[in-house]
């Protein structure tokens, strides 16, 4: 039987670090979808294809397995077009900074630094009498098919109609705001719910919504929990609890840095 002989040097250990991290990601994104296990299956799969065609070079057998490899990548890619979305999206997040209301420096930009005050002092409002609300403010991504779920707005960012907005039993109370360019452009506006299994449970529904909107766009979302009044500011795929003062910080454009 013969093996194929193979030399080892600095581009195989780069080659090896690459296929590593990239099996890495594969299986945190399929984790989050409940899918762990066919990961494994794909990895076993693969080694076995690697055995049989490179190392053992069983020619028929190897034939067959690369006609299942051709077909099968084809047919991965249509199931995990969401997750291979998803994990490009996170890749050329990387590279990207928020630009939550313009270009300019919120710091040196007196209405985008006013916005921001009537956003804090609205979520302050209501995280002390426990209405519950949930704010898009949009990044580099237009949202375009989520405004056009809601109603138009087209208003100036304002804490009384914030409020307003959220008001228990009013008709634009469920869904999301959604901030773009210094405007509210719209209400009620529906999000997609986050398939990651590895939510805490206590997170209720506008905060999945929220996770599920900024794994998939550049945007930053603010979530005022209607059963404790905590705030959360979801951005990047995570989401974690804030104080009133770091909302203010946060919406300044400092990144999460603490995973869910």
């Amino acid at each position: 039987m013969h093996f194929l002989a193979f030399s080892f040097g600095f581009k195989d250990v780069i080659d090896i670090l690459l296929v590593a991290g990239i099996l890495y990601e594969t299986y945190r994104l399929l984790r989050r979808t409940g899918a762990a296990n066919l990961f494994w299956g794909i990895l076993a799969f693969i080694v076995v294809w690697f055995l049989v065609s490179f190392v053992f070079q069983l020619d028929l057998t190897g034939a067959l397995f690369d006609r299942i490899i051709s077909v099968g990548a084809i047919a991965l890619i249509v199931i995990f077009q969401e997750e291979i979305r998803m994990f490009f999206y996170r890749i050329g997040s990387r590279f990207s900074s928020w630009k939550l209301f313009t270009s300019k420096s919120s710091e040196d930009d007196p209405r985008a630094r006013q916005q921001i005050l009537e956003i804090t002092q609205a979520c302050r409002h209501m995280a002390s009498t426990k209405t519950g609300a949930l704010i898009v403010i949009a990044g580099g991504s237009s949202l375009k098919e989520i405004v056009d779920t809601g109603e138009r707005l087209d208003a100036n960012v304002s804490a009384r109609l914030i409020e307003n907005i959220f008001f228990k039993n009013t008709p634009l109370h469920d869904g999301a705001l959604v901030i773009r360019d210094g405007k509210m452009i719209a209400a009620a506006c529906i999000l997609p719910v986050s398939k990651d299994q590895s939510i805490p449970q206590h997170y209720g529904l506008r905060h999945r919504a929220a996770l599920g909107l900024v794994e998939h766009v550049d945007a930053t979302c603010i979530v005022v929990s209607e059963e404790t009044g905590h705030i959360s500011v979801a951005a990047e795929g995570k989401i974690r609890e804030v104080t009133e003062d770091e909302l203010f910080i946060v919406l300044h454009g400092t990144a999460i840095t603490e995973e869910k």
